[in-house]
């Protein structure tokens, strides 16, 4: 059987996913592209997170991506000019709240970001200069938990305005632009 791959950079404001039962109208990814069926999003973003989405028609190919073995890197803008401490202290691991308890994150890549990335416009405006400056940072995991980075830059005193994936394994956005997707034969990832 033939499968279907695509890298989709997600634009704020949609849920990553095909069908949502709820009786809110909610944008969904089908929306963005002409899909064929059994298209399934390989993880989620957050519907206020952008970024890099892989899809996918091979559920084997989604168990590989979705595995601790596959580093997601994230850019984030947070409120406040982030510190080296707060950066070194999320290398680390902090604790954060899952399921009702407290877990403390696995050791990560992080550094700040010294650029604002060239990422145009969000959908919907963060803030403006009169709120307090921003600064940027580079969070890269190998696990998933629930809006696990915003919880981790929260967790160093510095709250998540805009989150954007980059990177997952070795596959990147590159210049790929808010909504667009591009059909590939293969993600060929690589730990």
């Amino acid at each position: 059987m033939t499968h279907s791959h695509f890298i989709l950079h997600k634009p704020y404001g949609y849920l990553s996913q095909f069908i949502y039962e709820l009786k809110r109208k909610k944008k969904l990814l089908g929306e963005l592209y002409d899909f064929p069926n059994g298209t399934m999003a390989i993880g989620r973003l957050d519907e206020d997170s952008e970024g890099l989405l892989l899809l996918t028609t091979n559920g084997m190919m989604s168990e590989i991506i979705r595995s601790k073995k596959v580093d997601k890197e994230y850019y984030v803008q947070v409120d406040g000019i982030i510190t080296q401490e707060a950066i070194d202290t999320m290398q680390e691991g902090v604790e954060i709240g899952f399921n009702g308890t407290k877990y403390i994150t696995k050791p990560c890549t992080s550094f700040l970001i010294h650029e604002v990335p060239a990422f145009g416009a969000r959908g919907k405006k963060i803030r403006d200069e009169r709120h307090g400056p921003t600064s940027w940072a580079s969070i890269t995991v190998n696990e998933g938990k629930f809006r696990q980075v915003r919880k981790m830059t929260a967790a160093v005193g510095f709250p998540t305005l805009r989150l954007v994936r980059v990177r997952i394994g070795n596959v990147h956005l590159n210049n790929l632009q808010s909504g667009e997707v591009l059909e590939v034969s293969d993600f060929e990832i690589e730990n």
